[in-house]
């Protein structure tokens, strides 16, 4: 049908105009039609880019949710691994890739941190990419050893206001949403208490088993082990809820400290890809990564592997994703926390 219409404009030169009008709407017409119908999608293999190494919270995620997309799809979903410079270089490789929904990025709040600390990034992280649904979370929370006479936050903030300066804490590395959610923790209370700068969680952690610090903010999966055996007491979750891994653990905001009242930070993973990702591509891959995070299967895998459910549509995404981007903000500037 449609090259009859080219046939009839070409051998009617008066309607040239009128023809070419008629071709651009026939071709929005079948444009609109495959948008709506992206059914082939996806033909070949999709890569999903970490940037962290193989066994942190975000390569657990990444792994768990390409084997149940792949078998959804009948495609391969090959995790490519790709740290460096916080996260950036992996961040920046996929903001480079094609928007075809064939390279996707496992996105977290650290991305949001580096977007704050480095100045010059190639890419804006709030604005470059198109969001697709968060889907899990490592709770924070702040813990104590033996050192520490304390068992709420409460106490905590009293101990170390009796003695400005003199107890330290752990706190990942400063790149870390635990070292920022510290940050808000110390300015929101006119705390001071010496942070010890460390490369990741798992030193972070064994000092403080050690005694070298007696405060650490942590991830649930780095600590619950320890909180277990007894080698350390947990005084609040950091997060926006409570924990199933650690019942009867309250919040921040649940401590009964009026300047905490509305404190939450989440440590959480979800799905982006390089702007421009056509709408009905982006709608197919949100809904079928829901689908996968409503699989009872996915769920024991999480879980087993200390993660959470934290399910988020790709508005609410970056909803969380700015207003956690003004937190980080304010948190760099009150503490003048700098690029390492």
């Amino acid at each position: 049908m449609f090259l009859k219409f080219l046939r009839k404009c070409s051998t009617d030169v008066n309607k040239v105009s009128q023809c070419a009008l008629g071709v651009l709407m026939v071709l929005g017409t079948m444009n609109t039609q495959a948008q709506e119908r992206p059914s082939d999608f996806p033909n070949h293999s999709v890569k999903l880019v970490v940037t962290f190494t193989p066994g942190g919270a975000a390569d657990v995620t990444a792994r768990i949710f390409a084997e149940k997309l792949a078998a959804l799809w009948k495609q391969g979903v090959v995790v490519d691994n790709k740290a460096g410079a916080g996260g950036s270089i992996g961040a920046e490789s996929v903001f480079r890739s094609p928007p075809d929904g064939y390279t996707l990025l496992l996105a977290t709040n650290t991305h949001i941190i580096n977007q704050v600390l480095i100045p010059k990034l190639a890419f804006d992280f709030t604005k470059d990419f198109t969001p697709l649904g968060l889907v899990t979370s490592a709770p924070m929370l702040i813990a104590v050893n033996s050192q520490i006479k304390a068992t709420n936050l409460q106490e905590l903030t009293k101990l170390i206001k009796s003695e400005p300066g003199k107890y330290s804490y752990a706190a990942c590395n400063m790149a870390s949403p635990h070292f920022f959610a510290m940050a808000i923790y110390m300015n929101s209370l006119k705390l001071d208490a010496i942070n010890i700068p460390y490369k990741g969680c798992t030193p972070a952690v064994s000092d403080t088993l050690g005694g070298q610090v007696g405060i650490v903010a942590a991830s649930i999966p780095a600590v619950v082990s320890f909180i277990k055996q007894g080698s350390l007491h947990p005084i609040a979750l950091l997060s926006s809820k409570a924990s199933p891994a650690l019942p009867g653990v309250p919040t921040a905001s649940e401590s009964g400290i009026a300047e905490l009242k509305n404190f939450s930070l989440d440590n959480y993973y979800g799905f982006m890809a390089p702007l421009g990702l056509p709408v009905a591509i982006q709608k197919k891959i949100e809904d079928d990564i829901r689908t996968v995070a409503l699989m009872p299967d996915t769920h024991t895998k999480l879980e087993t592997s200390g993660l959470e459910p934290f399910l988020m549509n790709s508005a609410e995404m970056m909803r969380l994703i700015r207003s956690d981007e003004i937190k980080y903000t304010q948190a760099a500037k009150q503490s003048n926390i700098k690029a390492e």
